[in-house]
């Protein structure tokens, strides 16, 4: 071994690396996102009061009950939940919660105050999200502890078990997280696929001159980008196919597959591929192509809610979250798999369409068979 080719393969390496935007993104800025984001998401999460929606049903004369009002006031006063109260206009508290990604729901019974009172036993209904485990974990210890400083000590004569808790599933009591991940990882796959490819053939395209030579043919830029959306459209079927197996077949997920999904299994492909085409466009190199496919692609696998349900973010970041398209994909999926909330979905796939549509138009103007 000798010290001096050490050195010059050293300088090598060095000058490689400093050439090379996707191995400094992957080496030095990529892990350093991934620190902050997590660092970020879960920090925020933990050191944040959890929001109890609660319907207080104990109402007399107009009025919520002295007792209801006091055992409220009790878990707000701890430094873990907050109480949000919710009109029993929202209907199904279960359903509501769901459909709006929340954490927790109570719900406080009428005759609460009466059934304490005689001594008779009430139970309270508690709603957990199994997505969201570390925001409906500390909440349920929380409310456990409040009944229990209810249940004890006892007025003489009086039993010490009168409040109960019975706690179920957000949406519907057999949901488990398997069944919030299958649409997730669906919206991942339509986010990937087209993204990464279409941002790599876009740049290897003009790179190796095969762009010019399809400028010879009587095929248009839009028909041949068509082509592409049609081709990852039968790749997510695909996909879709392969995870509802896996997903329910092996884990048992109870998820609704119906027609309805299909507008999103066309419009998501439509979406990342016009994305895609229009992010390779706007790039020089293959390397500053994959740079920029990768700023825009990485955000939207973790703030979309494809592992992570939006409802643990801080405010802000839930915010952002619904800037980004793939948002909404998951967002119907979920509505038309799990919930059953279909006026919410078609919300949501209107958003992805018009999204779409100003992405294809984008593309469409941006890519040139011959750069200039």
């Amino acid at each position: 071994m000798r010290p001096r080719r050490v050195v010059a393969d050293l300088k090598v390496t060095a000058r490689t690396y400093l050439r090379s935007p996707v191995a400094l993104f992957f080496s030095l800025v990529f892990p350093l996102i991934l620190i902050l984001l997590f660092v970020f998401i879960f920090g925020a999460a933990s050191s944040a009061k959890v929001t109890v929606y609660t319907i207080n049903e104990d109402v007399t004369n107009g009025h919520y009950s002295a007792l209801s009002q006091e055992f409220l006031a009790a878990l707000n006063s701890t430094n873990v939940t907050t109480v949000q109260l919710v009109s029993p206009s929202v209907g199904n508290l279960s359903t509501y919660l769901g459909q709006n990604g929340y954490a927790v729901g109570l719900v406080i019974p009428a005759g609460f105050q009466a059934n304490y009172t005689a001594n008779r036993t009430t139970t309270l209904q508690i709603y957990s999200n199994p997505s969201a485990t570390s925001q409906s974990g500390p909440a349920l210890g929380v409310i456990a502890s409040v009944v229990n400083a209810f249940n004890r000590p006892c007025p003489p004569g009086h039993r010490c078990d009168v409040i109960q808790v019975a706690n179920e599933n957000v949406g519907q009591p057999y949901f488990t997280y398997i069944d919030y991940l299958v649409p997730g990882l669906i919206g991942f796959s339509i986010l990937t696929s087209p993204m990464f490819s279409m941002v790599e053939i876009t740049s290897s395209y003009r790179k190796e001159g095969l762009f010019r030579q399809l400028s010879l043919t009587p095929l248009t830029r839009a028909e041949w980008l068509t082509s592409r959306v049609v081709w990852y459209v039968l790749l997510t079927f695909i996909s879709m196919a392969i995870m509802l197996g896996i997903g329910i077949g092996t884990f048992g997920a109870n998820v609704t597959v119906s027609w309805t999904l299909v507008p999103f299994l066309v419009v998501g492909p439509f979406l990342f591929v016009s994305l895609g085409m229009l992010a390779g466009s706007a790039a020089k190199t293959p390397e500053s192509a994959s740079v920029i496919g990768n700023l825009i692609t990485f955000p939207m696998m973790f703030l979309a809610g494809t592992f992570f349900p939006v409802s643990q973010f801080p405010a802000g970041l839930q915010l952002f979250a619904k800037l980004l398209p793939l948002y909404y994909v998951i967002d119907g999926m979920n509505q038309v798999m799990l919930f059953g909330n279909l006026g919410r979905a078609w919300v949501d796939l209107a958003i992805t369409l018009a999204i779409s549509v100003v992405f294809f138009a984008l593309a469409v103007i941006a890519f040139r068979w011959r750069d200039e």
